[in-house]
Order: C-alpha cells, then sequence, then structure tokens
C-alpha cells in the first residue's frame, strides 16, 4: 500500500457522500457527535481498505463505548483533509505519507512522545517516525510494504515453453535487458499467449498516476541517493536525475507492450489495470502488497503470483530487491478536545494490542505492521506478494528504499510531464526537467529555503 512514498490509493469503490460532503466518501459507522468518553473520527486514505477498517470502529465502539466514525478521503486526500481539519467536529486521527506531507499538517499533529502508540512500536522502527521542528514524534508509522512489477507465472511458463522464447526461466530475468526482451516477445506474440499486451494498463488518471509519479521514481531517486551519499529519509533540496534517463527504459515498456494504446492511458483507472492482470490478460503489472485484495478469488491463482524487482538498467540490478516503502503514518489532531485526543489515542494501542484488531491489520488488509504485538506467529501476513518480498530478502537481495519526494505537486507534475510524453505530446527532456527544476522550488516553497 498505500508513501513521504509517499502515495496516493484511491481503489475499489466509493460512495459520494451525502449531506454537503462533497467529493468526500462516507463509510462512518457512527455519528462524530460528542460523547462522554470522547469520540474517534479516522480520515482514511486507503479506500481499499475501508469496509476493514469500518468493521474495527464498530468493534472498539461496542468494547468501549466510545463512538467511531470511519471515512474515506476520496482521490484527492490532502483537499479532503484540509476541508474537513476546519470544521467544528473535525477527524481527531488522520494519515501522513511523509515528510512533505507533515510541512504541511504538522500544526495539527499531536505529541506523541509518551503515548502507548510510540511504546509500542518495535525499536527498529523509532528512528522512521516523523518529527516536528522539536524533534518530536508526531506520526507514528504504521505499514511497511512493498512493490515492484506483479506477474502471472501461468503466463510467464507459456512464454517459456514457447520455441521463440528468448529467456527460459524467471531467475533470468534479473535485469532490465532480460525484462525488456521477455516483454516484446510477449507483445509480438500475444494472441499466441492469450493476453491483450505484456503490462496491464500505466492508467495515467488520478486513481492510477501515483504508480507513475511517486513509486517508479523512487528507484532512480534511491541509486542516486546511494551514489552521492544522501540520506534516504530526508527530502533533499535539490535532484541531478542521474537515473531519470534509465527510467525512461522502463516507462517505454509500460506504455509500448501494453494492453492498451498510449493515446488512453489519460482515462485508464487503477480498477482497469487491476482487472486486466487479475483476469489474466497482461502477464505485468507494476504495483505492490496492498493489491493483493483485489486480485485473489479471481483468474490468477496465489500460487501463480510472482513479483519482479522494477528493473531500470542501473549498475548492479541483479542484487536488487523489491522497493519498501513506509508511507502510511498515524497522526492525532491535536486541536482536537483532550477528551477527543484521549479516546482516539486508545483507539491507536487498541488496534496494536488487540487481537481483534492484530488479525483484522495483518490478515484481512494483509499490511506488515511495526509494532510488537505483530511478532506472534499467528499474526504474521501470508498474502502471497508479501511472502515473494520475504524470499528476496532472506536471498540477500538489497532492498530499494522508497524515498520521500518532495511535495505531491511535484508528482502532479511529474505525472503530466508523463502522459505528454506517452501521448506523443511532449518529449522525454520534459520529465527530466520537471524531476529537477520543479523539485528545487518545490523544495524552496515547502521549505522556504
Amino acid at each position: 500500500m498505500k508513501n513521504k512514498q509517499w502515495m496516493l490509493r484511491a481503489v475499489g469503490v466509493i460512495s459520494a457522500l451525502a449531506l454537503g460532503l462533497g467529493g468526500l466518501a462516507a463509510c462512518g459507522n457512527s455519528s462524530s457527535a460528542e460523547s462522554k468518553n470522547g469520540r474517534v473520527y479516522y480520515l482514511n486514505k486507503k479506500a481499499e481498505e475501508q469496509s476493514t477498517w469500518v468493521k474495527l470502529g464498530k468493534a472498539f465502539e461496542k468494547e468501549t463505548g466510545i463512538p467511531v466514525q470511519i471515512q474515506t478521503g476520496g482521490t484527492d486526500y490532502d483537499s479532503t483533509l484540509r476541508s474537513e481539519l476546519s470544521k467544528k467536529a473535525a477527524p481527531t486521527m488522520f494519515q501522513a505519507d511523509g515528510p512533505s506531507f507533515m510541512s504541511s499538517f504538522k500544526k495539527y499533529a499531536k505529541d506523541l512522545s509518551n503515548s502507548d502508540i510510540y511504546k509500542q512500536l518495535d525499536k527498529n522502527y523509532k528512528n522512521r517516525v516523523l518529527t516536528n521542528d522539536e524533534g518530536k514524534p508526531i506520526a507514528i508509522p504504521y505499514a511497511t510494504e512493498s512493490y515492484g512489477i506483479i506477474y502471472n507465472k501461468a503466463l510467464l511458463k507459456k512464454y517459456f515453453d514457447a520455441s521463440w522464447s528468448t529467456v527460459k526461466s524467471a531467475e533470468d530475468i534479473n535485469n532490465f535487458k532480460a525484462l525488456k526482451t521477455v516483454a516484446d516477445e510477449i507483445q509480438a506474440h500475444k494472441d499466441e499467449i492469450g493476453v491483450k499486451g505484456a503490462f496491464s494498463s500505466a492508467g495515467l488518471d488520478t486513481s492510477s498516476a501515483f504508480r507513475y509519479n511517486f513509486h517508479l521514481p523512487s528507484v532512480p531517486l534511491y541509486y542516486e541517493y546511494a551514489d552521492d551519499g544522501v540520506d534516504m529519509t530526508k527530502v533533499p533540496s535539490s535532484v541531478k536525475g542521474t537515473y531519470v534517463k534509465k527510467m525512461k527504459n522502463i516507462f517505454d515498456l509500460y506504455i509500448k507492450d501494453s494492453t492498451v494504446e498510449p493515446s488512453s492511458l489519460s482515462g485508464k483507472t487503477m480498477d482497469d489495470s487491476i482487472a486486466e492482470f487479475a483476469t489474466g490478460q497482461a502477464v505485468f503489472f507494476q504495483d505492490g502488497v496492498w493489491a493483493y485484495n483485489q486480485i485473489k478469488g479471481q483468474s490468477v491463482s496465489d500460487n501463480d503470483l510472482g513479483v519482479f524487482p522494477i528493473y531500470i538498467g542501473a549498475k548492479g540490478e541483479e542484487n536488487q530487491g523489491l522497493n519498501q516503502v513506509i508511507s502510511n503514518y498515524w497522526c492525532v489532531n491535536s486541536k482536537v478536545s483532550e477528551k477527543d485526543q484521549q479516546a482516539t489515542e486508545k483507539f491507536l494501542n487498541w488496534l496494536v494490542t488487540s487481537d481483534t484488531a492484530l488479525k483484522a491489520i495483518s490478515q484481512d488488509m494483509g499490511l506488515v505492521s511495526p509494532f510488537k504485538g505483530f511478532d506472534n506467529e499467528k499474526y504474521q501476513v501470508t498474502n502471497p506478494l508479501v511472502v515473494v518480498n520475504r524470499e528476496y530478502q532472506k536471498a540477500g537481495k538489497t532492498d530499494v528504499i522508497s524515498v520521500p519526494t518532495v511535495s505531491h505537486q511535484w508528482e502532479q507534475n511529474l505525472g503530466s510531464a508523463e502522459l505528454n510524453y506517452a501521448q506523443g505530446n511532449g518529449s522525454w527532456d520534459d520529465v527530466v526537467k520537471v524531476f529537477t527544476n520543479d523539485w528545487a522550488s518545490e523544495y524552496k516553497l515547502a521549505y522556504g529555503e
């Protein structure tokens, strides 16, 4: 999932909220009215997990008597959150996705130094919290996720078994050159394989663009930061774009060896892309472990799910593992009443200590969560995409750390440049300019330096 990384994920069906909330999707299970025990109102960013969050809210409310309201923020979470925070019955708890997000919302985030949720955080993740100007923790990471190029083993076997295929095993697909060979040959023989394209559609509408304006750029940024010794948990004032031309390698595969023509990408959604992969119309699909809930139960069996790293042609990528992202953080709204803050902190602690929540988060949501309670074997995630990530790590492959971007505006600008390039209305040089020039200007806007 959902990521700064850090990520904009609005998948699944979201119903429009009546009563004047406009684009806000409402799936709350209680009113936001005050109670003697305080209240909890969580504005959830991950729409694909909404139904599970509603169930958890009901269970907590039944157990404690504290009313819980769970709502999703639609496709523009930042805008929705900004609007909701201005209201009298504002969210008591919200989601952050990285440093650039917190630069805009940190005034609303409570110091959680003495909270139970901070104490429950695994010691190895204490240095991954987001902090205020005094260095106090104000955003607690609640999920670590991995992503890469998900593939269908059964369809790939059809390719390996073909007399015309050059590459004969998944083990040989450990660099960009090999991946391109496979994708190009599948595209050329798509009817024989029985697919519409090698890759599912690289949708560049708002529900899907995060895969290419946030997830994909993390690969060239990782390699640049590694070369230059840049701290991967911080946002630098500028980037050189050393590997952006190599990012073009994989982006070209996505848009050319695809189920659709590049001209249609602006209208292709996340749901379209998932459906194409899940129903066997494509062999490859760039996304993360969070996509499993949308893939399972369709034509691709769990045993046929694999994941390749996102190869771009960088030196040494044969030893590369999957991208690792922490883009999901919990914050408590410091502007609501003390009673509501206490109720919200109680809810947060319940989420990482109660059997009900531990099971739901690990098994229903499939999240790998960095709290002590999840160490128990029965709360280990069985998501097959998570299992693949563990295998890469056990094999000693190097994790690609998904680094924070400078701002959501930078991501949107990058996505627009990518779309223009895909549709033939712009050049890759325009993408490079956004990558570097817009980064520097956005940094000055966000950090005033």
